[in-house]
């Protein structure tokens, strides 16, 4: 298998990238994006292999294509978008992001005449949204949504930092469109700022971008951080934007799609509801931003990409998100100066990443377990939704939930190691918590399922092969016809170092 060393360019390097290494499936025929697309990706993302699927027919208004399922459940495909071989295991995965996150490098702003996104233009009362072939994902929807695999690009009217989020946005006529923010969100505080100034707020939408910033996009980063430098330092190396048309926001110079609007003070609509992260429809958001879309721009033959929503494995929110959401929260521990801690792992499987966390650590200390475990719940990259804690020791892959429950199992005693954190930062999504006005608050239950510290000395001895043996079986296993691969084991008994017979 060919790899490449070069950074990721953009969507169609990225896509060249995940064909070779045979997970991507190109749909030619015609295929209704309403609803038509969004069931047979859900359908295709349950299958072994869950492909990026491509609706690549261009017998569509300007030649539009379909992208869907860019992630899933697939660890190589997240590999690739953070700069890293597809066949990196998922710890060390989550690992190496979390050591780039230390580094930020700002965008490199290149000539509107070198920007591929510029190849076509629409303004004013030219753009019809409604021609696009913008999809509905689910039957009970509120409308077409487009994209939701995106990159919103406002600027904060006091600092002037870029903010790049992902939110949903719902088709409102031929040029408007409804943004939808969770309280908290930086594009909702610059919506305010401007207009608390009687100002309308300059606005960007792209579809179609490198998915590394789909993945800093969704991250909960300070106040004056920007997700572009986010992305850099992943990446390596700037992120190329180029000016928009119709204000000073610098947007991705190698999307697919740009719409450029303004939230005019006051202007809000309806919105919603929409199929979401946790396999529910979400709630209607009652005064939702309404974008006056100014200027639509694209690329010969552009590619509309699209998130959908679901259950596990079918949530485009799944191993993308697992890994960032767990390399945040690493990053996070350590800036705290946390010692130990071997692995953090956000389960894709619990409402896409954001409802499991698991701490692996070296315990050194009394007590050690229930700060990583109190900490982990409500550092910033943890704190939003997350509901269940689990800390195990360093012998445990916090990513292997066989080895995780076994823990739980044999270290865990339930009236003595879970504790409740009430009144913490909830979601409205969350269809856990009635009546509705109570989502914004949640709970989190801190499970420690680490061995006894006060009698770790004295505890059984866990049961683990030699590594002598296990090399020596390793060594026969082919030659003995025994199926597939040699199952992966990093933790030994330490008879042969203890100077025992091997």
């Amino acid at each position: 298998m060919t790899v490449e060393t070069r950074p990721v360019a953009d969507l169609r390097d990225w896509l060249a990238r995940v064909e070779r290494i045979g997970q991507l499936q190109r749909i030619d025929a015609s295929v209704d994006p309403l609803e038509e697309m969004s069931a047979m990706t859900y359908l295709l993302a349950k299958t072994e292999t869950s492909p990026a699927v491509l609706f690549d027919t261009k017998a569509t208004p300007f030649g539009f294509r379909h992208l869907w399922n860019l992630f899933g459940p697939s660890v190589a495909r997240t590999a690739i978008t953070l700069e890293e071989h597809p066949a990196t295991p998922t710890l060390e995965l989550i690992r190496r992001t979390k050591d780039k996150l230390r580094v930020a490098i700002d965008p490199r702003e290149v000539p509107s005449g070198e920007a591929p996104l510029y190849e076509n233009s629409l303004f004013g009362s030219d753009i019809d949204l409604r021609l696009l072939p913008i999809p509905q994902h689910w039957p009970r929807d509120g409308g077409r949504y487009a994209g939701t695999a995106d990159a919103v690009i406002t600027r904060d009217l006091e600092s002037h930092y870029l903010n790049v989020g992902t939110y949903r946005m719902m088709i409102q006529g031929p040029r408007h469109v409804g943004l939808s923010l969770a309280p908290g969100k930086d594009a909702l505080r610059h919506i305010r700022q401007a207009w608390a100034r009687g100002e309308p707020l300059p606005v960007a939408a792209a579809w179609g971008v490198d998915p590394l910033l789909m993945v800093a996009g969704s991250q909960s980063l300070p106040p004056g951080i920007s997700e572009y430098g986010f992305a850099g330092g992943i990446k390596g190396k700037p992120i190329d934007v180029v000016r928009a048309t119709q204000s000073d926001l610098l947007i991705p110079a190698a999307a697919e799609v740009v719409m450029e609007g303004l939230i005019y003070p006051g202007a809000t609509k309806e919105e919603g509801p929409f199929g979401e992260f946790t396999g529910y429809y979400g709630v209607k958001d009652i005064e939702c931003p309404l974008i006056e879309v100014t200027a639509l721009h694209f690329r010969h033959a552009p590619i509309l990409t699209n998130a959908l929503m679901a259950d596990y494995p079918s949530n485009e929110q799944s191993a993308f998100f697992s890994t960032i959401r767990s390399a945040k929260i690493w990053s996070d521990l350590d800036k705290l100066g946390i010692q130990g801690i071997k692995g953090v792992y956000a389960h894709p499987a619990a409402a896409g990443a954001f409802a499991l966390v698991v701490v692996s650590l070296e315990q050194r200390y009394a007590g050690h377990a229930a700060q990583a475990l109190s900490l982990a719940a409500q550092v910033p990259g943890g704190a939003y939704v997350t509901k269940w804690i689990i800390a195990v020791d360093d012998d445990v892959d916090p990513t292997d939930m066989n080895q995780v429950l076994w823990a739980m199992g044999t270290r865990a005693n339930p009236v003595d190691d879970i504790d409740i954190l009430r009144n913490t930062r909830g979601s409205p999504l969350d269809p856990s918590q009635n009546p509705p006005e109570r989502r914004l608050f949640g709970s989190k239950a801190l499970i420690n399922a680490c061995k006894d510290y006060r009698h770790i000395q004295t505890l059984p001895r866990r049961t683990l092969l030699r590594e002598s043996i296990y090399r020596k079986v390793s060594a026969r296993w082919r030659d003995l016809g025994l199926p597939g691969e040699v199952p992966h084991v990093d933790r030994f008994d330490p008879m042969d170092t203890e100077g025992n017979a091997s």
